[in-house]
């Protein structure tokens, strides 16, 4: 009885460390987003041959700032990846204040907007920091998530390997 109690610790233990995994989620999120252009996007907009980097960002986030800041230089080293920006905040002018002093518009690979209320994507990578950066390779996949602002060399080796 002591094995059979044990084993059922055991399972529900797994279980539950694998519920608060947010890379459980292997797939691109159905999000819905505005852009900063007043359009609205979803993943049916992607090329389906190109990795995608999903940033989930608050404008006035100051990790999210110096992530920006430090991989400007290498932006043009990811036209070939697919970067799409998701942040909660409402106000299109805060966004659009974030593209233009990162001078974001000219790359025509990233896509920045909101998701507004309903914070989806925010549930569905159970993000709690800013930013936050899922990678996902050109059949869809998870490849790998960072968590907390990544140093740019280890943003870029994981970006190579999709």
């Amino acid at each position: 009885m002591k094995k059979i109690y044990l084993l059922l610790c055991l399972i529900i233990t797994a279980g539950c460390s694998q519920a608060q995994s947010p890379v459980g989620k292997t797939t691109i999120p159905p999000y819905h987003i505005l852009t900063t252009d007043s359009v609205y996007v979803t993943p049916a907009n992607l090329n389906k041959h190109k990795s995608v980097m999903v940033i989930y960002f608050a404008p006035d986030c100051s990790h999210c700032q110096h992530l920006m800041y430090d991989m400007k230089s290498e932006l043009p080293k990811l036209k070939d990846v697919q970067i799409v920006m998701i942040t909660f905040v409402l106000q299109l002018k805060a966004i659009q204040v974030f593209q233009r002093d990162f001078d974001l518009a000219k790359y025509h690979n990233i896509t920045i907007g909101t998701e507004g209320y309903t914070y989806f994507v925010q549930k569905y990578y159970n993000v709690h920091n800013t930013p936050y950066i899922a990678i996902y390779d050109k059949n869809g996949k998870l490849s790998q998530t960072f968590e907390k602002v990544p140093k740019i060399p280890d943003l870029m080796t994981a970006l190579k390997k999709v």
